[in-house]
């Protein structure tokens, strides 16, 4: 009895190292964050920084303002094609498809978002950027749209997976209810599961917003990287990210310019760790729900 409290108190103490380990190293990561990218805001204001529309590092103009919008454009067309492809890839493997092509399609979905993503963005730098250059005429594919469908295909596993389970937690007596009422399979699916689940799939879909903005390589490639404000989706763009990735080579540690760069890092980390949350929030709530 001795011997087992001792290995339950040492197990406890390695996960609560664990723990706090995982607190610190984030910690650690938010404070040089902030530190490098606020000491910005000594020389340029917020809203010039936010709203500003020239990138000129040469004059110590920065205005983050095309970045961000690129950002928002990219992520809102990426969800816009995963969203209801995602959402009818989970309601058909749940409750349609029959078990062999249930247990064949997992395997293959989760192989997907175990690829690497610059094999994304080399696959949509040959294959989606030459299929969008031809028929909408374009001088070159590499455009918001090309990034927004490659995003979009990266983040399905994400939203299809929590999808997934959200409607398969759904209780059967809610479907039994349903049939017993007259209600056919498309109204029981459409009218009671799916509304019931709409909390995990709304965490899903946040899930994968997350992801969306958070991208990097994938998007670098085939977004173009211009330094303007995009006004339509054939555009080419450069992400917060993206602009990151190209410049923090050439800034100089220390420099007004490095910590911009530090600075656009703390706009993605924000919206990320709003996202995260809330997402954390309605699955906690959906669990407690079916308790």
């Amino acid at each position: 009895m001795g011997k087992r409290l001792n290995l339950e108190n040492t197990i406890r103490g390695i996960l609560l190292l664990f723990s706090t380990a995982a607190l610190v190293i984030l910690a650690i990561i938010v404070v040089f964050l902030f530190k490098e990218g606020l000491m910005l805001f000594q020389h340029t204001s917020v809203t010039d920084f936010l709203f500003g529309h020239k990138w000129i590092p040469a004059e110590n103009i920065y205005g983050a303002f095309p970045f961000i919008v690129s950002t928002i454009l990219v992520t809102l067309g990426a969800l816009l094609i995963s969203v209801p492809l995602g959402i009818s890839c989970a309601v058909f493997l749940v409750e349609i498809s029959p078990r062999w092509a249930r247990e064949l399609v997992r395997p293959a979905i989760e192989l997907l978002a175990g690829i690497p993503s610059i094999i994304y963005g080399v696959f949509a730098l040959i294959i989606v950027v030459d299929v969008l250059r031809v028929p909408f005429n374009l001088a070159t594919g590499e455009t918001i749209l090309a990034a927004s469908i490659i995003l979009a295909i990266m983040i399905l596993p994400i939203i299809i997976s929590i999808s997934q389970d959200s409607i398969d937690s759904v209780p059967r007596i809610y479907r039994e209810g349903s049939y017993a009422m007259g209600a056919t399979d498309w109204q029981t699916i459409s009218k009671v599961v799916v509304p019931s689940a709409r909390r995990g799939i709304i965490a899903g879909v946040i899930l994968g917003c997350g992801r969306a903005i958070g991208e990097t390589m994938a998007v670098v490639l085939v977004i173009g990287n211009v330094e303007k404000l995009p006004l339509s989706l054939l555009d080419s763009g450069e992400t917060l990210t993206s602009a990151i990735l190209l410049e923090m080579g050439e800034a100089v540690i220390g420099s007004l310019h490095y910590n911009a760069l530090f600075c656009l890092g703390i706009i993605p980390f924000l919206i990320v760790l709003v996202l995260s949350m809330l997402s954390s929030r309605l699955i906690t709530k959906r669990v407690s729900r079916f308790e």
